[in-house]
């Protein structure tokens, strides 16, 4: 916090040919002298006022602070912070990509962040792009609150639009009975449970036959396979560590425990193990997916739209909102209904179905009836 700021006019020229520069000089909290030059008066007292203000409000940072550079800072945050394996694996990923990973925290601006994320427009997906700002933010936040810079230069910073509920993709009956059939008989169950039992690709992966309880229709969802990098993988508490059991038909449950005879030795308990035993990759079955929806003529549908369709059928059930979060393991009530919000349905035509089935009860005709008459009319 500055406690003394002033101004001065100085010649930095000679006294034939005088420049006049403006220097202004100020201590911090600490007694630590600063001072910075400028050609005007009015930039001078600008910059005053400015250190002034932050003084007042406590948001006064140290010049020096922030000539640590992005790279540098992020490597001791994440010694710092108790971050989730994911979360850490996730900021890496998008601290690797910012083309002002050298730059001092001060020197960048809101217009450096612009352009990194207009950079990744065209070739990743709008979600990609919201998520790897997000964690860039939560560094800068960071710097903002240990005082290495003044302000957050992403705040403000424009980002892809989350997609709306009216944006899903979902399969039709027809289009997931084509995929399943075309796929070979593993993948085929494997695409069965995420169409059928909403399972995420990961956590599908990660099933082992003890998860399962056939005989009361149960799979229990109690980790998902995660890239480790170099071609391998790693088993993790599944997304927002949503551990559930699911229902599934009889139908299901017969074809998981016909595929369960089929699995060799070395599977070692794994529903989906590799040809090496370990839990199948997910660029495997991304392999397989593409595959299978190549021979059944399918465009323009993602493996995880299955689990839509799961969603949705649940929905047409008339299941609740919390039934199908629950199902989902969607980390709130909020997430589901901002997904599939669109699907119930609206609260007049609820009550004209309710209207309807209540003159069905009294008047004991069908509730389609065109022209009603009361009783004595």
């Amino acid at each position: 916090m500055p406690i003394s700021v002033n101004i001065k006019k100085r010649n930095v020229g000679n006294e034939e040919k005088p420049v006049y520069r403006y220097r202004l000089r100020w201590r911090d909290e600490t007694g630590r002298e600063h001072s910075r030059h400028f050609k005007l008066l009015s930039d001078a007292t600008r910059f005053r006022d400015e250190l002034i203000s932050a003084s007042t409000s406590g948001t006064y940072v140290d010049p020096r602070s922030g000539k640590v550079t992005f790279a540098v800072y992020f490597a001791d945050l994440l010694t710092r912070r108790v971050y989730a394996d994911g979360t850490v694996k996730a900021m890496t990923l998008a601290a690797a990509g910012v083309p002002f990973a050298d730059a001092p925290l001060a020197s960048i601006k809101p217009v450096h962040v612009e352009r990194w994320v207009s950079s990744m427009h065209g070739h990743l997906a709008p979600g990609t792009v919201r998520t790897r700002l997000h964690n860039i933010r939560t560094v800068f936040k960071a710097a903002v609150r240990d005082k290495r810079i003044a302000a957050d230069p992403t705040a403000g910073v424009r980002i892809p639009p989350a997609p709306t509920s009216r944006d899903l993709v979902i399969p039709t009956p027809r289009q997931v009975a084509a995929v399943i059939g075309a796929a070979d008989p593993s993948t085929a169950i494997f695409l069965a449970l995420c169409a059928f039992a909403g399972l995420r690709l990961g956590e599908a992966a990660a099933l082992e036959v003890g998860d399962l309880d056939l005989q009361a229709g149960i799979v229990r969802v109690r980790r998902q396979v995660q890239r480790a990098g170099a071609g391998k993988v790693e088993i993790k508490a599944p997304k927002y560590n949503s551990k559930r059991e699911v229902a599934i038909p009889p139908e299901l449950t017969t074809m998981l425990g016909d595929h369960i005879a089929t699995l060799p030795p070395a599977a070692r308990g794994l529903l989906f193990p590799n040809t090496d035993g370990e839990p199948v990759h997910q660029n495997t079955i991304g392999h397989r997916w593409r595959r299978a929806a190549a021979a059944a003529g399918l465009t323009g549908v993602r493996l995880h739209d299955l689990r839509h369709f799961y969603a949705s059928g649940l929905i047409a059930a008339g299941c609740d909102v919390a039934t199908v979060q629950q199902a989902l393991g969607h980390k709130s009530l909020t997430t589901t209904l901002n997904t599939y919000t669109h699907l119930w349905p609206r609260a007049d035509e609820r009550a004209r179905a309710a209207s309807a089935q209540l003159i069905a009860d009294v008047l004991g005709r069908s509730a389609n009836t065109n022209v009603i008459r009361l009783p004595g009319a």
